[in-house]
């Protein structure tokens, strides 16, 4: 990949990195973005941004690329802070604005326009650093009287299932807050749903979205954690079944979801957007939304968007075009 424009070809900056906890599954993302951007179309140039935030450019000089790939993903990068310096550069980029993108990064806050708009989530709390500092054990009762155990405690800024733990009683969740509350001031403590099953469904477009069939995720663990997502491979990883074993109907309600979800949230460009299913009950709720989903070869939202139809090399080529009708 060469930094040095050639006639005819789109200039593409692909960001990657940030100072979020999920720095490394960035790197893993962009190396596979950028080794599937086709270079007989695109001047691919890597700007990586490191740990400490230290560009590999001035982010000034973003305004001499025809668009901007943003692969990072958490805080500092997918919550809208550089989407916001992009829009003043004037640089069209790849993904949601400001508004999805910030939306879409605060679970609680996303989970709150779904619930103001009649779509189903999961029961469950918000609690602040200075809450559970001044008072653990009202936020122990809040837990016990609005929850109960098991639940997950997570933090409400973050990506990748990092931070995130499973309380099985009040004696785990200082642990649980303590970890949660190591990556953000807000912590998200969520009613486990009984025998969850995962669903995702991948999302494409601006003003019309379109939705990608329904994938399962079954965990390799007791829950899809960041080792079950990242680390756990060969006969041990977790299991990806595209499309999902379930109703077509069902199927056909949770796109449809899917999409009134990505738009309620102003998400344009890319979304994954995460279901979770009892499976008792067959209840579907609402879980989250990723405006820049990992893009690594085990990644759900390329192998989504492949079994409807569109190849990686395919996919990120709209998207580009996505970002140019911008």
């Amino acid at each position: 990949m060469s930094d040095r424009p050639r006639p005819g070809k789109l200039k593409v900056a692909v960001l990657y990195g940030g100072q979020s906890g999920e720095h490394e599954v960035s790197l893993m993302s962009a190396a596979s973005v950028m080794k599937a951007l086709d270079e007989h179309k695109y001047d691919i140039t890597p700007v990586f941004i490191s740990r400490t935030g230290e560009w590999a450019l001035p982010f000034e000089a973003l305004r001499r690329f025809d668009v901007v790939f943003p692969v990072l993903h958490g805080p500092m990068g997918e919550d809208g802070t550089v989407q916001g310096l992009l829009t003043l550069l004037g640089v069209p980029f790849v993904g949601a604005g400001v508004v999805g993108s910030a939306v879409g990064m605060d679970k609680a806050i996303f989970k709150d326009v779904m619930r103001a708009h009649g779509l189903p989530v999961v029961r469950h709390i918000v609690v602040r650093r200075s809450q559970w500092a001044a008072s653990p054990a009202e936020v122990e009762s809040a837990v016990v009287n609005q929850l109960g155990f098991p639940c997950f405690v997570k933090p409400a800024n973050l990506g990748s299932s990092v931070g995130v733990t499973k309380v099985k009683g009040a004696h785990q969740l200082p642990a649980g807050m303590a970890e949660a509350l190591k990556w953000d001031r807000k912590v998200l403590i969520e009613q486990a749903v009984p025998q969850a099953r995962e669903l995702e469904v991948s999302v494409l477009g601006n003003d019309e979205l379109q939705a990608s069939v329904v994938g399962e995720i079954t965990p390799s663990r007791e829950f899809y954690d960041y080792a079950a997502k990242y680390l756990d491979k060969g006969e041990s990883a977790s299991g990806l079944h595209i499309p999902a074993p379930i109703p077509d109907a069902l199927a056909q309600l949770i796109r449809e979801m899917a999409v009134e979800a990505a738009t309620l949230a102003d998400v344009r460009g890319m979304a994954r957007v995460d279901f979770l299913m009892n499976g008792e009950t067959g209840e579907v709720f609402i879980n989250e939304i990723n405006t820049i989903p990992g893009f690594t070869d085990i990644s759900m939202y390329p192998k989504l968007w492949a079994a409807t139809g569109i190849a990686y090399g395919e996919l990120l080529d709209r998207l580009i075009e996505l970002a140019m009708e911008r």
